[in-house]
């Protein structure tokens, strides 16, 4: 792709999600979500490939079917109320309608269908935008409508994601579908503390998208598409593929890395509410997605001989790159000693 070309894509990305996630109007909100929507098509299907056109082709009409839903709802909730303000999206049918399509701009179940094809199809950068930034809108919209939403309906949205994540990830051998696997599974965790504590939602988004972007990063370095891939890679890039090892663990939920923060406080805030037993049930069914994190992890300490006559060390060809994914790397599995400060701000 042109480096013009993509330099405005990528700006007109940022555009979007900046005019999403500072407006107190639905249509500039809405506006904005097409921005996003429009500029990441030309990112997705840039390889001209088959695969890469179906999946620009699906996430299209998902997005323009979720956008149409929200523009809905806000016309709904205006025509009942007179209001178009984001915080007072009060009327019960238009609340229902955005949980609905905010769910489908996310990928949450049930309507994660489109996730895993569009990340498979799609080039690793652009599977790290559409897993991080291409989330913060959606994210933003459910924070600022919290109080509105039904409490019941999206816990059981979010007991179905953590189950349907974990359970669909650990037959795949496709790093890409694991990882959008592993983005549903982690929607549920966020989605199911949104009504009593937003803060923590956006608390685990923030982790989230650190630790995702570590391992996302990491494997674009290392060209890894597949398992198989990922167990030659450790004779290449060791030391890579060792903070690729602590980002996975990380990204588990394993204590003491920084991913096992954020569930933990979601746990202990579910407990004071009175729902141990939806906590009880999320915590377990984690435990499925726990298994392919741990496979990931096993695959990318195997030390196979490779399947080419390429033996460049990658480690040293991206430095700059490096550097990022190193810092990224202390931050995804060293900021669990300072929880106490952390959920005192909170």
């Amino acid at each position: 792709m042109n480096p013009q070309a993509k330099l405005i894509f990528t700006f007109s990305l940022l555009l979007g999600t900046t005019i999403t996630i500072t407006s107190n109007h639905w249509i500039t909100a809405w506006a904005g979500l097409e921005i996003n929507t429009l500029s990441n098509l030309p990112l997705i299907s840039k390889s001209h490939h088959p695969r890469a056109i179906e999946a620009a082709t699906k996430y299209f009409l998902t997005q323009a079917t979720a956008s149409t839903l929200v523009l809905f709802s806000s016309m709904t909730n205006a025509w009942h109320t007179g209001q178009w303000d984001i915080t007072q999206m009060t009327h019960p049918i238009s609340c229902l309608i955005l949980t609905s399509a905010i769910a489908m701009k996310l990928g949450m179940v049930p309507f994660h269908f489109w996730f895993p094809e569009v990340l498979q199809g799609a080039p690793l950068t652009t599977g790290l935008l559409l897993s991080t930034i291409m989330k913060l809108p959606p994210i933003t919209l459910l924070f600022m409508t919290s109080s509105s939403l039904n409490p019941t309906l999206l816990t059981c949205m979010a007991i179905m994601s953590t189950a349907l994540g974990g359970w669909m990830g650990l037959n795949q051998t496709q790093v890409r579908k694991i990882l959008a696997f592993s983005s549903i599974s982690h929607l549920g965790w966020m989605t199911i503390i949104l009504s009593f504590n937003p803060k923590l939602t956006m608390l685990n988004f923030y982790l989230y998208i650190l630790m995702t972007s570590t391992i996302f990063l990491t494997l674009n370095t290392t060209k890894v598409l597949k398992l198989s891939t990922l167990m030659t890679t450790w004779t290449k890039a060791p030391a890579l593929n060792a903070m690729l090892l602590l980002a996975l663990l990380s990204l588990a939920g394993l204590p003491p890395m920084t991913g096992f923060l954020p569930k933990w406080l979601i746990i202990q805030e579910l407990t004071k509410q009175g729902l141990a037993p939806a906590a009880t049930t999320i915590s377990l069914l984690s435990l499925l997605g726990l298994f392919f994190y741990l496979r990931l992890a096993y695959c990318s300490t195997i030390t196979l001989p490779p399947h080419t006559t390429n033996h460049m060390k990658q480690w040293y060809t991206h430095k700059p790159t490096n550097t990022l994914i190193a810092i990224s790397v202390v931050a995804s599995t060293m900021l669990l000693p300072i929880s106490p400060m952390i959920y005192i701000a909170l």
